[in-house]
């Protein structure tokens, strides 16, 4: 059933899958995961780092699309070379891969986030699922990537705030820094933990595809959410806040 579109700071469907995925993001310049608080409601905290400024296709003009990447989900197994920015570089050899078993939780203490995990796919239409409105409390994991513990970088995205409940599972997540912790518990009971590496504030314009579903020879998670200031217009915030970490004992 195709996605529609909610009352409120809700924008319009994220696309999928693979490249399409990423390359209609970046063109459309739509939201990820937005809902809406009328009236306006407090602005999410910003990530220190802004890859670049706010940008806004204008009429007739058509942005530079990302990077392309394989589809997400092809780097269980193939070990591969991490590329972009916020990859950690040396230090010691990544932990052993885990066996894939589908997130179930996931805690992150600095920002009092303890959440439930639904598994997304994609839609009839091309978009990809995104956890309700009204259980904006709860988060996602694009189910079609790899899992966390796996080699690779497992995705799990989720609202910045919601008409349905205000202030939204990933509300805070611009406020973290390199070296805090992520806690994401498996459906096999294996509580797999990671470290920050970075957390930036990228347009929808120059969506990090390579960051965010690259081949990477580790465990990594890249957690995304929406951003940046909101266009009303166009009923989206016009950045994704994308926080990148890495498997750790």
């Amino acid at each position: 059933m195709p996605a529609r579109r909610a009352g409120g700071r809700h924008g319009k469907p994220w696309r999928a899958a693979g490249v399409t995925l990423v390359v209609l993001l970046a063109i459309s310049g739509t939201a990820l995961l937005t809902a809406g608080l009328n009236p306006a409601p407090a602005q999410p905290p910003q990530p220190a780092e802004a890859e670049a400024a706010e940008a806004s296709p204008q009429p007739g003009s058509t942005p530079r699309p990302p990077l392309p990447s394989p589809a997400p989900g092809t780097s269980t197994g193939q070990p591969g070379t991490p590329t972009g920015p916020g990859m950690p570089t040396g230090g010691p050899p990544p932990l052993a891969e885990l066996p894939r078993s589908e997130p179930v939780r996931i805690g992150i203490p600095k920002i009092k986030v303890d959440a439930e995990i639904m598994p997304l796919g994609v839609e009839a239409d091309g978009t990809v699922q995104v956890p309700p409105l009204k259980q904006a409390d709860r988060a996602g994991w694009y189910r079609l990537g790899v899992s966390p513990g796996e080699f690779g970088n497992a995705v799990v995205v989720g609202h910045v705030d919601s008409a349905a409940i205000g202030p939204a599972v990933f509300f805070r997540l611009g406020s973290l820094k390199r070296g805090d912790r992520i806690e994401v518990v498996r459906a096999d009971g294996e509580l797999v933990r990671f470290a920050v590496d970075a957390v930036k504030s990228y347009p929808k314009t120059s969506f990090p595809a390579e960051l965010v579903y690259g081949t990477a020879d580790a465990a990594r998670l890249q957690v995304v959410t929406c951003g940046g200031s909101f266009d009303r217009k166009e009923g989206s915030y016009r950045n994704n806040v994308i926080v990148s970490a890495t498997r750790i004992p």
